[in-house]
């Protein structure tokens, strides 16, 4: 019988997979593509440096955990492009995938990591909403400084961007605002239609 601890072992040890899971957006200062670890690293640090921009109280720690596990799923579903996942066989390739991830945990923490996860998606709370919202704005900011590429790379429209981010705003309107700077911008030197 596995103890929590080989259980918690077995789990770290399967989610160092994520630093070879490649996304879709490359950093800011190269020209290779970001990985899902660098990228939950970065917006970890991106909602405690931005936090005072949240329209309504958080709790930063709560945040911070949903940022560090939401992407966990990709080991097994695979990173897909924000403007393209509206799919149920999307939803239900990471709702299995959440299960068998966070069902490696015991009991208590595979519940806690599978609740956190499922708020991040629902986005009901504030925390989730301000942590959905970091995780949509640095990408935004990604794409601005490598002059659109993600977005000519899929043929993604200025209108389809707006649409996909407009929940920034339902948890910072400052950052709602930054971000559409940043994509207006995109649009005016001919990035993006």
């Amino acid at each position: 019988m596995k103890t929590d601890f080989d259980k918690q072992m077995k789990f770290i040890h399967e989610i160092d997979k994520m630093k070879s899971i490649l996304r879709n957006n490359k950093t800011f200062s190269t020209a290779r593509l970001e990985n899902d670890a660098e990228h939950s690293w970065h917006i970890c640090v991106m909602a405690l440096t931005l936090m005072e921009y949240a329209d309504c109280e958080v709790d930063i720690f709560r945040v911070i955990k949903m940022l560090l596990i939401h992407d966990l799923v990709e080991i097994y579903a695979g990173d897909v492009i924000v403007y393209k996942q509206n799919t149920e066989e999307h939803h239900n390739n990471e709702l299995s995938a959440a299960k068998r991830i966070f069902g490696i945990l015991p009991e208590k923490q595979s519940t806690e990591f599978f609740s956190l996860w499922q708020e991040f998606e629902k986005r009901e709370t504030n925390d989730a909403k301000f942590a959905r919202a970091i995780d949509r704005l640095e990408p935004i900011m990604q794409i601005h400084y490598q002059k659109g590429d993600a977005w000519v790379r899929n043929k993604i429209t200025s209108d389809r961007i707006f649409e996909a981010n407009k929940i920034i705003g339902d948890a910072s309107q400052r950052l709602w605002e930054y971000a559409q700077e940043l994509i207006n911008e995109c649009i005016e030197n001919g990035y993006i239609k």
